[in-house]
């Protein structure tokens, strides 16, 4: 099976973005409609088409926002999802980032609480899930994992920032 590339997001180190007024409706447009054409948004929010192209690339530039394909794993045969809560010892940066390189991850947060970082993955069925718990559990400053299969989403939202 090929795997398709995954998007790489990390934190800003400059520091939050502003965004103005007509940037969120921009904003708002393109995550009600990912292919709304440039024309269609400047008519929407009063730009022209080379303004909107033009707003919409500084803010991708500035790592505000990222156009992707959401894709439902359930569809594509990934029927078992699970966030992984994981503690560990040592540096996590570099735990996070060896947990960063294994393919089945998409999703790696160090956090606060009981755990040091969360993952998320989507996999094939069970058995797909414990060959990448075996996988983290062989990354030597992991302590301890608990898992969080998902049994139904009931929410999903990519809404942030523009309210």
């Amino acid at each position: 099976m090929t795997t398709p590339p995954r998007v790489r997001r990390t934190t800003p180190i400059a520091g939050p973005v502003v965004l103005d007024d007509l940037s969120k409706q921009i904003i708002e447009q393109l995550q009600s409609d990912g292919r709304m054409s440039y024309a269609a948004i400047g008519k929407a929010v009063g730009l022209s088409e080379a303004a909107v192209r033009q707003r919409v690339q500084r803010l991708q530039d500035a790592g505000v926002m990222q156009i992707v394909a959401v894709t439902d794993p359930l569809t594509l045969g990934f029927p078992r999802q699970a966030m992984i809560g994981v503690n560990c010892e040592g540096d996590l940066e570099s735990v996070a980032d060896e947990l960063s390189a294994i393919e089945e991850i998409d999703y790696v947060v160090l956090t606060a609480g009981s755990f040091d970082v969360i993952v998320e993955v989507v996999c094939e069925g069970d058995g797909h899930l414990l060959e990448i718990l075996s996988k983290i559990r062989a990354i030597p400053a992991v302590r301890a994992t608990e898992s969080f299969v998902y049994l139904k989403l009931r929410k999903q939202t990519y809404s942030w920032g523009t309210r």
